[in-house]
């Protein structure tokens, strides 16, 4: 376990929002080694170490009151170095002093600068084995740049000590999804095409773009969430057992299904897509403004995808997310196909409901099955049955920030939540692929207002259990 990290864009909204309390964290529940030092970098001068640790706690605010202890003994463990991430020369002369033991460099910047920070710390030698290197999604902007900045990558380092944080796999009830997946005989006997009739996958967020304007502007839905997050999501979800539960045997396995990923043509984008840009609205009882940016780019993206292999051959995928929702959720429904032969007199066998599990992943998790199952009372015919509900509560151990999983974990050199080159290329593969047939149909951004769950036009891309929600079931 490494005990030296260099944290570039220190003074960023990430490191504000995440990981500096996720290493306060760790600190504080000593799952930091004992002699571990922190190095902060940013763009921002600062006077002293002093200024900068001052000028933190004020913008951490409760975060570093309600921990002052732990947030006191880090900040003597850290210095912070002024550097531009543009500068090759000057990266390796500012960083020069720390290049005396290996560390882990973290790159928490926009994925432009990846390439001559990569090229400025292998100068500075603290790119030699055992260093390690970490990298912020999203790795490029499509596929070409993703390619050029893995090149680059690969020139200053191995592969097996490159770190591409994507946080969703490191919340905990993702890495459950894993364990559902492949624990259980119960799942294990029916996870395929003969029993399961389609999945959706709903990352939704109440939050907007606020202040990640011109970001967004370049990046859109499409590419700052299907791109990473939920392919990451199907990617587990359809994924064939590996061999063993190590980092490259799972990714091998991912990397499978993206590269397995049906291709969309331009003249499939309305069947199969619809874009969304949210406009004012009402958000938590909250007025809240549209997204005003001039770009045409979607701040809502469905799409309903095809994994062209044997165990998923002909399921549809559908994946929905977007800003600006009526609910904070991330969930995945699985729907089974309706038994062989129905043998009930009600309902008939068109107005059953089939089986159904809802694994929800956020805020909180649970899962619930949906069955059918006969009442008892001597009002009912014997033959009626009825939906009924098994609720599965999780247990709810100690909550805490994706990151921190992910920080240990690059700190040990666990590569197993991280995504390896060919995985971000796959992915980048298949998104190019709907961008590109957008741009050929001229596939309109259409509106939505702010706390609904997206263009009217989406709602056939909806799981059942927000449809029901919303007033559209049956």
């Amino acid at each position: 376990m490494l005990d030296r990290l260099l944290l570039f864009g220190a003074t960023g909204d990430l490191a504000r929002r995440y990981l500096f309390p996720s290493l306060i964290h760790l600190w504080r529940d000593r799952l930091l080694p004992p002699g571990f030092q922190l190095v902060a970098a940013g763009r921002q001068g600062f006077d002293s170490d002093e200024a900068f640790r001052n000028w933190l706690q004020e913008r951490l605010g409760r975060e570093a009151s309600g921990n002052a202890a732990a947030f006191a003994e880090l900040m003597a463990r850290t210095r912070y170095v002024a550097v531009d991430l543009q500068d090759e020369a000057g990266i390796a002369d500012a960083l020069a002093p720390f290049a005396h033991a290996p560390a882990v460099s973290y790159l928490s910047t926009p994925p432009d600068l990846f390439a001559p920070a990569a090229r400025g710390l292998a100068r500075a030698g603290l790119l030699d084995a055992p260093s390690r290197l970490v990298l912020e999604k999203p790795i490029g902007h499509d596929l070409g740049s993703a390619r050029a900045i893995n090149a680059v990558l690969r020139r200053a380092l191995d592969e097996t000590r490159v770190f591409r944080i994507d946080h969703y796999l490191g919340k905990a009830p993702v890495q459950n999804l894993m364990a559902l997946r492949l624990g259980n005989t119960l799942l294990e006997a029916v996870w395929h095409r003969r029993w399961i009739e389609s999945v959706d996958i709903v990352v939704a967020e109440t939050a907007g773009v606020d202040g990640r304007e011109g970001y967004y502007a370049n990046y859109g839905a499409l590419r700052d969430m299907v791109q990473n997050h939920v392919l990451q999501l199907l990617a587990l979800i359809a994924m064939e057992p590996p061999a063993q539960l190590d980092a490259d045997a799972i990714r091998d396995e991912k990397r499978k299904v993206l590269r397995a990923l049906r291709p969309l043509q331009a003249a499939d984008v309305g069947r199969y897509t619809v874009r969304g840009r949210y406009g004012d609205g009402v958000v938590a009882g909250r007025a809240v403004p549209g997204f005003r940016h001039h770009a045409p780019v979607e701040t809502f993206v469905a799409v309903e995808a095809f994994i062209d292999n044997w165990r998923w051959s002909g399921v549809p995928f559908r994946l929905v997310t977007g800003k600006r929702l009526a609910e904070r959720a991330t969930e995945v429904l699985v729907c089974f196909r309706p038994v062989s032969h129905w043998l009930f007199e009600r309902p008939d066998a068109a107005r059953a409901a089939p089986n159904r599990m809802r694994i929800r992943l956020q805020p909180e998790e649970h899962i619930e099955l949906g069955l059918m199952g006969s009442l008892s009372a001597p009002e009912w015919a014997a033959l009626e049955l009825q939906p009924m509900a098994l609720d599965l509560q999780m247990p709810s151990p100690q909550r805490r920030i994706a990151y921190e999983r992910l920080l240990v974990d690059a700190l040990k050199g666990n590569q197993t939540l991280f995504v390896r080159d060919d995985e971000v290329e796959a992915a980048w593969s298949w998104i190019d692929s709907i961008s590109s047939a957008w741009a050929a149909a001229a596939t309109p951004v259409l509106p939505y207002p702010a706390g609904s769950w997206g263009p009217p036009e989406a709602q056939r891309f909806l799981p059942a259990s927000i449809v029901d929600e919303i007033g559209g079931g049956d």
